[in-house]
């Protein structure tokens, strides 16, 4: 933890790139599905541009430039990410050793659907260990980089944030927990951090820590 802090009394994970590695495929699938509706958007250009943020942030994003995605663009896309994941998600190495080790409570919080964030768990078979623990933007007005879905997590677990560790892989990710009064480190061992400086970049954010391995989660 945070020097001068003890150690949480809960633990907010995100999803993507944080327990499953599906950041790139997401991205992929993104720039695919906008490809059918004529708009072009590298999985680069993806990545920089909506790295942890929600599908309503993607809407947001082309109206402002004037571009009406069309109401079968969602659907399309969630049909589309759903399908790649059944066939390629994996988890992140070694996360199921971590959460099994855990002696603290625990739960997700993600700016996906709840019904990507339940697929995405299932496949990767890490579902068992959340249960119910689950909390999307579905739930909030405002998603990330606003504070409101981990501020809702830890009401729902109980837990004062400033007793709630956050790890997270996106720079709204760390700029939502540093909003919610979290201890927030970065995660950078997903492959969309390959050729990045995610330490740079994350702790730019204002992550209060930075780590490539989950078999360094407790690490100083």
């Amino acid at each position: 933890m945070e020097q001068g802090r003890p150690r949480p009394e809960l633990i907010i994970f995100d999803c993507d790139g944080v327990l499953v590695d599906s950041e790139l495929l997401s991205c992929g699938c993104l720039s695919e599905v906008l490809a059918e509706f004529d708009i072009a958007l590298s999985q680069q250009q993806a990545l920089e541009l909506f790295l942890g943020r929600s599908t309503k942030a993607i809407e947001q994003h082309y109206r402002g430039l004037g571009q009406i995605v069309p109401e079968s663009f969602l659907p399309r896309l969630k049909s589309q990410v759903l399908s790649t994941f059944a066939a390629c998600l994996q988890p992140i190495p070694d996360i199921a050793g971590v959460i099994s080790d855990l002696s603290v409570p625990f739960c997700v919080a993600s700016s996906s659907d709840f019904d990507r964030v339940a697929l995405a768990l299932d496949v990767t078979g890490l579902r068992a260990h959340f249960g119910e623990r689950i909390y999307t933007a579905q739930m909030v007005r405002h998603g990330k980089p606003a504070p409101d879905l981990f501020l809702l997590a830890a009401e729902k677990m109980g837990v004062q944030p400033a007793r709630t560790l956050v790890i997270e892989d996106s720079v709204s990710g760390v700029a939502a927990g540093r909003a919610a009064g979290m201890t927030v480190w970065g995660f950078v061992g997903g492959s969309h951090y390959r050729g990045r400086d995610g330490q740079a970049i994350l702790s730019g954010a204002g992550a209060d820590r930075v780590f490539a391995r989950m078999s360094d989660f407790w690490e100083a």
